[in-house]
């Protein structure tokens, strides 16, 4: 070391980070730079460096961005080969992130798993937060080696950062080029750059948490306007999923409400792998279940171990958490949002925002319920009136008019017109008996029991016949009723309706046919049902919106089965034969 150097004061003699924390960023920065005076030409000569690395840190405001600059401008400030910033954890025991300069990936790959701060040098740097500075760090008792693949290090430079007084993490610097050491003008530079570094990171973290807000607050609003739109109920529980998910960066966004039989059923699921997951039912005797049904949130660390998490649905997934979807002290069901095994854990701003979320989603969902019930209300009123109408006028005039031909016919002379009117009356007969059904049929109760799935299936294809001017062909193969479970048994109706809605809207059909077969074998082996819609119209248009194809296939993959487009029943396979199969 120079005589100048030697004349400097010893840095680590009175290290300003085992002191008393400053809690003002800027009297900080100040007390760092009067550091530097009276010290050496040398050092003052590196000032202006300083300065410019001081600007670079503060330039930009996201985070991790701001952490790869630090980085940068640290190794190049002290003229290290290597750099790192340790971001210490919620709960300051471990690292939750760890940013690199001067290891490339190839290196990164080889290295594999990145420290976790639990163990060595850098664990001993979070348990004890202040300025270390090796000649030689493999010789130091705390350390704990490297692993295969790591490339050699041996000068080392270690300075916590602050952030408003607080631990943000560790600031590494390693092999120092030349073979030298790091000297006390490095370390010096290094901690004014680390004060700099807490101020440009904590406005970082208020930039990302405000963005982060934001997001949330879209999502939210996203949510609600889903669930008051009037739509189907499962696509906008299917729109919580989805929002919750791309929110909480998580593997799975998953919907749950009250089972039967007590416990939680899966009802909505939002993921990019294909999974079995919907119809799942967490059983009433679950701890997590029992929590979430008392308005209890539950965060897991990791769900593929923990032992409250008795589904089979828990193997791929590590942290998660679970919410309870509560307004009002109702609680409405769940939502989960598990991330991938190895993932980082929940922040507390992230549970916060979460938290809030839910509630937000819960209070739609009541407001949701509580419109459906009042259009429920409406359209039962309509019913009535519509049934009385008929019996009353039209059922009525009918009969007087089957009358009136019955005594034509009675005097009519001529065979072929006393024929013709017969024929008549026996169709206005027919017509009065069908009429009457239906009169029947508007004034069912919503309480009584659910039809089977034939009857609703004949029930949509019926209805479709209005708009489309001709009633769909139809064919059932296998014990469709006896099969066919709840749960698939809905979705395919639904899937039928969103088949010919779209036959409707967009194929100018003239001849549509619908087949349901419960007898099939699905490409995994197990039975199955498939619906298959096939039309003669003007098949897919290119580039038109394939939303309505998108939902049925999420709907069949979300069961563990798939949909699919093939040739229609026209001309040389003119039209569209849309295909949706389910396992029973």
């Amino acid at each position: 070391m120079t005589a100048a150097a030697s004349d400097a004061p010893d840095p680590l003699e009175d290290d300003p980070d085992t002191s008393e924390a400053v809690q003002d960023p800027l009297e900080a920065a100040t007390r760092a730079t009067r550091s530097l005076q009276g010290l050496s030409t040398e050092l003052t000569a590196r000032v202006p460096q300083l300065l410019e690395a001081m600007r670079s840190v503060g330039t930009g405001l996201e985070l991790h961005t701001t952490l790869d600059r630090i980085c940068e401008t640290a190794a190049e400030l002290a003229d290290a080969r290597y750099a790192a910033i340790g971001v210490v954890d919620d709960e300051g025991k471990g690292l939750s992130d760890f940013v690199t300069f001067g290891v490339d990936e190839d290196v990164a790959r080889r290295i594999g798993h990145r420290p976790d701060g639990h163990a060595g040098l850098l664990g001993a740097l979070i348990r004890d937060p202040r300025t270390i500075r090796l000649a030689d760090l493999s010789t130091d008792p705390r350390s704990a080696g490297f692993p295969p693949g790591h490339p050699p290090m041996r000068t080392f430079l270690g300075v916590p950062i602050r952030v408003q007084g607080e631990i943000f993490g560790n600031l590494y610097l390693a092999e120092k080029h030349g073979g030298g050491e790091f000297n006390d003008y490095d370390v010096h530079m290094v901690r004014v750059l680390a004060t700099e570094a807490g101020i440009a990171i904590g406005n970082a973290r208020l930039y990302e948490a405000a963005r982060q807000r934001e997001r949330w607050i879209d999502g939210s609003v996203a949510v609600t306007t889903a669930l008051l739109s009037g739509g189907d109920a499962d696509d906008a529980l299917s729109v919580v999923a989805e929002q919750a998910r791309r929110l909480a960066d998580a593997d799975a966004g998953i919907v749950l409400l009250p089972a039967e039989d007590g416990g939680l059923e899966i009802v909505a699921v939002s993921s990019p792998r294909s999974t079995r997951s919907l119809g799942v039912v967490i059983p009433p005797e679950s701890a997590v279940a029992r929590l979430l049904l008392d308005g209890e949130p539950v965060f897991v660390a990791d769900a593929s171990t923990d032992p409250r998490m008795i589904t089979r649905l828990n193997s791929s997934y590590g942290p998660s958490m679970m919410l309870p979807l509560q307004s009002g002290g109702r609680v409405l069901g769940a939502l989960a949002t598990p991330r991938v095994r190895g993932a980082r854990q929940f922040t507390e701003a992230e549970r916060t925002l979460a938290t809030q979320f839910a509630s937000q989603a819960a209070l739609a969902l009541m407001m949701a319920d509580a419109q459906r019930d009042r259009e429920r209300l409406a359209v039962y009123e309509d019913r009535d009136r519509i049934a009385r109408d008929l019996h009353d006028l039209v059922i009525q005039r009918l009969f007087a008019t089957g009358m009136m031909l019955e005594s034509a016919q009675r005097r009519s002379i001529v065979p072929a017109v006393r024929e013709g009117v017969g024929k008549a009356v026996d169709e206005l007969d027919v017509t009065i008996q069908e009429i009457r059904t239906a009169i029947f049929a508007l004034q069912q109760g919503p309480a009584e029991a659910p039809s089977g799935l034939r009857t609703r299936v004949l029930r949509e294809i019926n209805m479709a016949a209005v708009p489309l001017g001709f009633k769909p062909a139809h064919r059932f193969l296998g014990a469709i009723d006896a099969t066919v479970g709840e749960l698939t048994g809905k979705n395919l109706i639904a899937a039928l309706r969103e088949a010919l809605s779209n036959a409707f809207r967009h194929a100018r059909a003239s001849r549509i046919e619908v087949v349901v077969d419960a007898g099939v074998t699905l490409p995994d082996g197990s039975s199955g049902v498939r619906l298959s819609v096939a039309d003669d119209g003007i098949g897919l248009p290119e580039g038109g919106r394939r939303s309505g194809l998108r939902n049925l296939a999420r709907r069949a993959e979300s069961l563990g089965g798939a949909s699919w487009c093939g040739p229609g029943l026209g001309e040389d396979g003119g039209g569209t034969t849309v295909v949706w199969e389910a396992p029973l």
